[in-house]
């Protein structure tokens, strides 16, 4: 099943009148009411964004949010009563994409839901998965699978990916690779070198011969998935 948004706050009323709302708006939406919830969630349907609370019961949507960035860029808004500085700047900093506080407007919650969902939209050219020898690439979602194994793919190595899934079968020079896949970052080739061999680790049967994400010597590389 899939989902635009998975609304996560320990508190039930909440968590389902946002849920309810966004329904009617057209945002398809389901909700959790805790950690473990939400997770089930994620792992079995496909979503498209995150609205988290910071507080859910004994847990915390900080840990949800650093667990959710080892294997994911799905955008992320933080919602809460915490509102002092150091709460917002955590969020941020773990990977949230906005943080509102409590009380807040229906309306323009859903706005800047909408706007999200738009902006991670109009960004992914391609939102269909791919699928090629036993790798499976879910667009919408950023996961990769080998087989039914969920690979963990830290966020360069999928923008990375992501960025030869969009460029395939034409030779990618390095630097257009540090140029645009690092952008303002100040990296080596060595550094390109580690983040494709360990990319190549992931979904390569053998990462010494690549049959998907080729060397093109003395240039760069070249997809050759499709």
């Amino acid at each position: 099943m899939k989902y635009d948004c998975l609304i996560i706050d320990d508190e039930p009323e909440i968590a389902r009148t946002v849920c309810e709302y966004f329904n009617m708006f057209d945002v398809a939406s389901i909700y959790a009411e805790n950690y473990e919830a939400g997770m089930t969630i994620l792992r079995e349907h496909q979503v498209l964004m995150l609205l988290l609370d910071v507080n859910l019961g004994e847990e915390s949507g900080f840990l949800f949010c650093k667990e959710v960035r080892k294997t994911s860029n799905i955008p992320i808004i933080f919602i809460s009563a915490r509102n002092t500085e150091q709460d917002i700047l955590s969020g941020l900093s773990l990977g949230g994409d906005d943080y509102i506080t409590k009380p807040f407007s229906m309306s323009i919650l859903l706005a800047k839901v909408k706007a999200v969902l738009k902006r991670s939209g109009e960004s992914k050219s391609v939102s269909e998965d791919i699928s090629f020898g036993d790798v499976r690439i879910e667009r919408a979602t950023e996961r990769v699978y080998r087989g039914e194994k969920l690979i963990k793919m830290k966020p360069m190595e999928w923008k990375l990916l992501n960025f030869f899934l969009e460029n395939q079968n034409r030779v990618i020079s390095k630097d257009e690779l540090l140029t645009k896949v690092w952008k303002d970052e100040f990296v080596s080739e060595g550094t390109l070198s580690v983040h494709v061999r360990h990319l190549r680790e992931k979904i390569e049967d053998d990462p010494n011969t690549p049959q998907w994400i080729k060397t093109a010597w003395g240039t760069g590389y070249i997809c050759e998935i499709q």
